[in-house]
């Protein structure tokens, strides 16, 4: 997985030098996650295929959106 880890301090409430996964990627990381362009994710959040987190004008895709989204667009091929 390339989730980010970042270092824990006592401002998360974690023990010092424990580590953390980022749970909201920008779209551009959520592009290289899912291996996807940039365009390519705005159009799925555009569609409406995966939900968005909104902070003001900034839109961040939670990693666990990106793995539904995987799981339910699977398929397969005899």
């Amino acid at each position: 997985m390339v989730t980010p880890d970042l270092k824990a301090n006592k401002n998360h409430g974690v023990r010092k030098g424990e580590e953390i996964s980022k749970r909201l990627f920008t779209l551009k990381e959520a592009a290289l996650y899912l291996g996807r362009g940039l365009h390519g994710v705005r159009d799925m959040v555009w569609k409406g295929e995966v939900p968005v987190v909104r902070n003001g004008r900034k839109m961040f895709l939670d990693i666990r959106d990106l793995d539904t989204f995987i799981e339910r667009n699977k398929t397969t091929y005899v």
